[in-house]
């Protein structure tokens, strides 16, 4: 895609983003968008856009780091209920609950019965979240092991972004595989009761693009019916709870 034609696009759907906004106010909506991917998959730069000309008041951004003692002995998802919305206010997760799906057991952080208990009880924890009013969307960024090999090697030599590195993301192509097999069971097992949005994530671009125009499509929003493109089959997959079909996925 060209800069040019991704820049107007972008425009667009930012200036509908400001409009969503006013409106998840006006009416007290609660919206939670979750981001999950490989390391480098892009999150930083979706969210970054998401966000850029939205009021800073009622969106937050949450992005926890490795969780205290406190936090391990707590219940799994308590540590991250405390970042829930407000009525009014749109919560974008870099990164959420679903660690223990992906790094955790592939790096050795939770225990198998850990793990098995996860997958058991997140649909239970996101069906009270709908309950309560939360508007819960799920977004996974998925990169060839190619195409993170080479953000990774881009993001260690500049100066500007040396600090996204970490001693995971050093193992991150080691453990290229590991991280596939967690991804495609999180997705099996994990869809219902909200689907995963899976964005082929090679070119950031369409990404930010495909994802925020996603956003605009599915949250409600008088002011914006029938201005926003639905993203063809091409740009996302809504996977389906049980489906192992995993050869449309980057490998």
């Amino acid at each position: 895609m060209k800069k040019s034609d991704y820049k107007k696009a972008l425009t667009r759907l930012q200036i509908q983003l400001v409009s969503l906004q006013r409106d998840v106010i006006e009416h007290g909506r609660k919206v939670v968008i979750l981001f999950e991917g490989r390391d480098a998959a892009g999150k930083d730069g979706t969210i970054k856009r998401i966000i850029e000309h939205l009021s800073p008041r009622d969106i937050r951004v949450v992005a926890l780091g490795k969780p205290s003692d406190r936090d391990r002995t707590s219940w799994y998802f308590q540590r991250y209920v405390q970042y829930l919305p407000a009525a009014g206010e749109i919560v974008l997760f870099n990164r959420s609950w679903y660690n223990r799906a992906g790094v955790e057991p592939v790096m050795g952080f939770c225990t198998p019965e850990e793990y098995e208990a996860f997958l058991r009880e997140v649909g239970m924890f996101e069906t009270m979240l709908l309950d309560s009013g939360i508007h819960l969307m799920k977004f996974y960024l998925d990169i060839t092991r190619e195409e993170q090999a080479e953000r990774l090697a881009e993001r260690d030599t500049s100066p500007l972004t040396r600090w996204k590195i970490s001693p995971i993301d050093a193992v991150a192509l080691e453990k290229f595989d590991a991280y596939s097999e967690a991804r495609n069971r999180m997705l099996a097992e994990t869809s219902a009761p909200v689907a995963w949005r899976v964005i082929p994530a090679n070119s950031k671009r369409r990404t930010r693009l495909t994802v925020i125009s996603d956003m605009l499509n599915e949250i409600p929003c008088p002011e914006l019916a029938g201005q926003t493109q639905a993203p063809s089959c091409e740009d996302r997959l809504l996977w389906e709870q049980g489906k192992r079909d995993f050869s449309v996925l980057a490998n």
